[in-house]
């Protein structure tokens, strides 16, 4: 039997994930990590990563954004993804959680409209979102979709070659191991089964614009891909450098990897990230 959305919608919200939920209680001094996944990805998509941050001491959520239900046609776009990114990340603060926002890829726009007045300090707030953290990801302003990024470097010609748009608007990668992943030394297996875990997606969700900015409010990190093809280190440069010209400080942290540095550069990651959380031993 189907489960409905709302019934589906309602577990994600009030119940933690299951797969790493059942780790030991971190000290309060450690923020709570909540992933916001790429386009494609799943909670299984981030398993090697999340499985390195909870080695590191943190307390990890993935929670699998609606647009990667996979229904066809579509029932969820960057809008149904806004809704249950911020809800669930206030039912965290709420709970007197400090949340560090990860945000990979087509994430950075569920996050970055999700999160806006979320951030730590705010008087109605037991916790709060204590920082963003860009990996490879879009921070943009309002009105602004994944789509107009690309036309912005003319280069709008490129999308039907690298993605393959079904009648019904869903889209798969033409090249996940090439395009995606990239040039790498791991396993061929290892690539293949990370690659065997990414899903039809909701190619509206490209075209969709946002209309909230959190990084305005929030502290912002970004952490750069510079072998990037999906997402390229020159589209992340101008990102920053908008943040920056709007009078947001952005730390910065490159890794020599493809869009996926969870999979090909997870230990520097996950430096990239204690570093930015003060949290070096």
């Amino acid at each position: 039997m189907r489960i409905s959305t709302k019934f589906a919608f309602l577990l994600q919200v009030f119940l933690p994930p299951v797969s790493y939920s059942s780790c030991p209680a971190m000290p309060a001094t450690k923020p709570t990590l909540v992933i916001v996944s790429g386009a494609w990805h799943v909670p299984e998509s981030y398993t090697k990563f999340t499985e390195a941050l909870t080695t590191a001491g943190y307390h990890v959520h993935v929670p699998r954004l609606q647009s990667m239900n996979q229904d066809r046609p579509p029932t969820a776009d960057l809008g149904s993804d806004t809704a249950f990114i911020r809800s669930y990340v206030q039912n965290l603060v709420g709970s007197g959680h400090q949340v560090v926002a990860i945000m990979h890829s087509y994430g950075g726009q569920v996050g970055t409209n999700a999160l806006y007045g979320l951030g730590s300090g705010q008087p109605h707030l037991s916790g709060g979102v204590s920082h963003l953290i860009y990996m490879a990801a879009f921070a943009q302003p309002e009105g602004w979709s994944m789509v107009d990024k690309v036309e912005e470097f003319g280069q709008g010609d490129l999308i039907p070659l690298a993605f393959d748009f079904a009648d019904d608007k869903t889209v798969v990668s033409r090249d996940a191991k090439g395009l995606l992943v990239g040039n790498t030394t791991l396993p061929e297996a290892e690539v293949d089964a990370y690659v065997q875990t990414l899903v039809r997606w909701n190619g509206q969700c490209m075209y969709d614009r946002i209309e909230r900015t959190a990084w305005k409010d929030i502290p912002v990190s970004y952490i750069q891909t510079t072998l990037d093809m999906t997402v390229p280190f020159d589209y992340q440069k101008s990102m920053v450098e908008l943040m920056r010209k709007a009078g947001r400080e952005v730390k910065t942290f490159e890794v020599a990897t493809g869009h996926c540095p969870n999979l090909t550069g997870t230990s520097e990651v996950v430096d990239a990230i204690k570093k930015i959380l003060g949290d070096v031993e």
